[in-house]
């Protein structure tokens, strides 16, 4: 499926929740790894203020893209931030949403 590209050049985006691991499995807890660069993936809450309104996204990153210590309102740049949509069927029920994806994060102001 297409990626579309968000451009968050004039918001400001902060840490709403600090960034854990990304699971493939709540059962075995088995670490989402990223097929690029073979890294464990986090998700990280990011609430992005931009024109007056504000929201909450749960964004997925490589960990070597998440620097240590990100903290709930620290103020952070979003590089290569990206939505895509989504649609499964499990036990015969369909689900769809958006899920973000960003190559990286970095401390900013």
């Amino acid at each position: 499926m297409p990626s579309f590209k968000i451009d968050t050049s004039s918001a400001v985006v902060f840490v709403a929740t600090p960034p854990t691991p990304k699971l493939v499995s709540k059962q075995t807890g088995e670490i989402a790894i990223d097929r690029e660069t073979g890294a464990p993936l986090a998700t990280v809450g990011l609430l992005v203020a931009d024109e007056g309104e504000g929201n909450l996204y749960q964004v997925t990153v490589p960990s070597t893209g998440v620097p240590e210590g990100l903290a709930p309102g620290t103020v952070v740049h979003v590089v290569g931030l990206k939505a895509r949509d989504w649609e499964n069927t499990f036990n015969g029920q369909t689900r769809h949403g958006i899920s973000f994806r960003a190559v990286a994060i970095t401390a900013g102001a």
